[in-house]
């Protein structure tokens, strides 16, 4: 079972190198449209690029956020041997809405259903935490 409760990880590890990549690209078309000056990324300034480079940018940003918090739950787990089927699934429930979360960011940008999904997310991550610590110290 450990070995099964890196594969989400794996996976969101992929998610955030695969959003790196497309935010690399967006950002060095939008240069050489001169639609941004290349100096805007010495301090991350991006007034002027277009919805797609700012969203991308930003849920990069996001993928060093509730993602961090979920790979230290699995390292918790594994460290304490308490990897099960359980936590194995909430992991992969969270990791795939993390993948829907950056569909949605990245591309038609809903806030509404991005919103629904972002809290999804919290909720799941929420429960992984609450019964390592329920399955650790009761």
């Amino acid at each position: 079972m450990e070995k099964l409760m890196l594969l989400p990880v794996f996976a969101q590890v992929l998610l955030t190198s695969v959003v790196m990549i497309l935010m690399g690209r967006r950002r060095i078309k939008a240069a050489k449209s001169k639609e941004i000056n290349m100096s805007a990324f010495r301090t991350m300034d991006l007034t002027g690029a277009n919805e797609q480079v700012i969203a991308t940018s930003r849920n990069f940003d996001n993928q060093f956020q509730m993602p961090m918090l979920y790979i230290f739950s699995v390292l918790f787990c594994l460290q304490l041997g308490l990897a099960d089927l359980t936590f194995l699934v909430m992991s992969t429930v969270f990791v795939a809405l993390r993948y829907w979360h950056t569909i949605v960011h990245i591309g038609s940008n809903n806030v509404r259903l991005r919103f629904r999904v972002f809290l999804l997310g919290c909720l799941v991550l929420w429960l992984i935490w609450i019964r390592l610590l329920v399955l650790a110290f009761i």
